[in-house]
This record gives C-alpha cells, structure tokens and sequence, in this order.
C-alpha cells in the first residue's frame, strides 16, 4: 500500500471512528430518529454535490429501487440503531462492537447465501463473540437492560451491514454494477423515506425546541453527515479501486482504535482493560475471517466491501 492510500486509509478510519463521537454528541440530545434521519440529509446532499461536481451521469441503470431497498438495509436500520446505542453506550462501546461486522456476515453468509464457514472463520466468530461478552461483562458499565439493549441494536446494526453486502453483490455488481457514488445515493434516498414516517409522528407526539439545541450538537451533525458519511464513502470506493476490497477491510481494525481515542479526548471517557481485551479478540476474529485463503479470497471479499460499514 503507498503513501496516499495509506494517508486515505487511516482519515477513514478517523471519520468512522468519529462517527460514534458525532452520534454520542447528537442522539441523546435530538433523539435517536432525528440523528440518523439527520445524517441520511446530510449525507445526500452531500453526495449529490459530489455528483454534480465529478460530473458523474445521474442514472440508476434500472437498479434504483434495488439501492432503495439497500439503503433501507445499509443505511437506513442501522444508523439507526448506533443511534439509539449512543443514548446509552460510551464511543468506545459502539466503535468495538462495529467491527463484529465482517464476522456477521460470516455467518449470515453461511445461513443465507451458500457460503462455506472454513474452521478459521468458524473460530473467528467464536473469539469475536468472545470479544464482545468480555466487554459487556468486564467493562466499565454496569450489565443493566438500557446497556443491553444498546449492546443488542449494536449487533443488529452489524447484522445488516453483512447482509447488506451480499445482497449488494447480488443486486448490483451480478446485474452490471453501478458506480459507486450512484449506489451510495440511493441507499441514503432509500433510508430517508424508511425513516420520514415514523419521524413524523414522533415530531407530532414530541415536538422539539429546535431553538434551545447547543451548537456543537449543530456541529456534530454537519460532521456526521457530510465528512463521516459523504466523504467517507468517497474514501473507501477509492481504496478499493486502488488496493483492493480485501485491504481497504482493514480499516475495521482501525476504526475501534480511533472511536476510543475520540471518546478519550472529546468526552473524557476511561480505556479500560476491557476495552482493550475484547477489541483485542475481536481484532483476533476479524484476521481470521479476513485473512486471505487459499483461493477464494478475492471472490469471497467481495461480498463484503459495502458491509464495513459506520457507521
């Protein structure tokens, strides 16, 4: 890997690791439902600016209701559910728990999509699991029902990325591909309208003083939207056009790093050993799963490029 891809590698795994910072700062205040639908707008428009500015030809290919139903998937469930952990769970909680995703989709894979579970990836999801009952049990929150819930929404926003990355791969590059910025898009459109409904009537039932919300939860959002989400996922296409879907993967091993750090410096928030523990098992599983095979790792990484994800 050289320089710029190197430099491009760990600015993503910054922003991603942000991500969680950003949420923590804005879903307790605004609640959950606004943040995610919040960084959905953002995040489009951001996107068709991008668009406009590269020039790119606005065309789905026949494929826009597939990136809708994606971006339901991808998007739209599992900002979401970050959104609802960051009520209740530090940055460095959600930033560890992130990286089970490539091990979910080891297994939604193998459940779903034929895929072969070697005994390394089957150990894998074993130690990442490991990973994650070592943090919930040995870290620095106590194991009450709002903590568990938060753990819960973590892990079913992994479980969509990995399924999100198969049905991308069967849905757009099987039928043609489309480029990336095009995909992206319509996974932030489809995501808005799963969520427009139910924050219409959650504005209706709970209006909110607009006026009264601090700055910097203002500032996190534009962050959250615009650099963690649009110029994330013009990061990470353009790893994977330049050193493949295989290394640009291992930006999962750097996100958990820097969402600690964020949540250190920002917020004032322990590492613990815990922390260090279970990210550190589930760094074990995530080289297991990721690590090249014997044959098909080409084929099989590219079932998961788009499954990273945030965020």
């Amino acid at each position: 890997m050289d320089f710029a891809s190197l430099a491009r590698l760990l600015l993503l795994a910054a922003l991603w690791g942000a991500s969680f910072l950003f949420m923590r700062i804005a879903a307790p205040v605004l609640g959950a439902l606004p943040t995610a639908f919040g960084r959905e707008t953002l995040g489009a428009l951001g996107l068709f600016a991008l668009i406009a500015l590269l020039r790119t030809p606005l065309s789905f290919q026949g494929k826009f209701a597939a990136t809708l139903v994606l971006g339901c998937i991808n998007s739209g469930i599992p900002f979401l559910m970050y959104a609802l952990a960051a009520q209740v769970l530090p940055v460095g909680y959600s930033a560890i728990l992130n990286a089970m995703t490539p091990l979910m989709g080891v297994l939604i894979g193998a459940a779903a999509f034929g895929e072969r579970i070697t005994p390394a990836k089957a150990a894998g999801v074993l130690i990442g699991l490991a990973g994650v009952a070592v943090l919930t049990r040995a870290g620095p929150l106590e194991a009450s029902a709002p903590v568990l819930w938060g753990l819960a929404a973590c892990l079913l926003a992994t479980a969509c990325y990995g399924l999100a990355g198969f049905l991308t791969q069967r849905w757009i590059t099987r039928r043609g591909g489309l480029d990336s910025c095009i995909v992206a898009l319509g996974s932030q459109i489809g995501a808005m309208l799963l969520l427009l409904p139910f924050l219409a009537r959650e504005a209706l039932v709970h209006p909110f003083a607009w006026q009264d919300t601090p700055t910097r939860v203002w500032v996190s959002m534009l962050a959250l939207g615009l650099l963690c989400t649009s110029l994330a996922y013009v990061l990470y296409f353009r790893l994977i056009a330049d050193v493949g879907p295989l290394k640009a993967l291992s930006v999962t091993f750097l996100i958990p790093l820097f969402g600690v750090l964020w949540g250190w410096l920002v917020l004032g928030e322990r590492a613990t050993p815990a922390h260090a523990m279970g990210g550190g098992l589930i760094a074990i599983a995530l080289w297991l799963v990721l690590r090249p095979g014997p044959r098909s790792t080409p084929v099989r990484a590219a079932a998961t490029p788009h499954a990273r994800k945030v965020p």
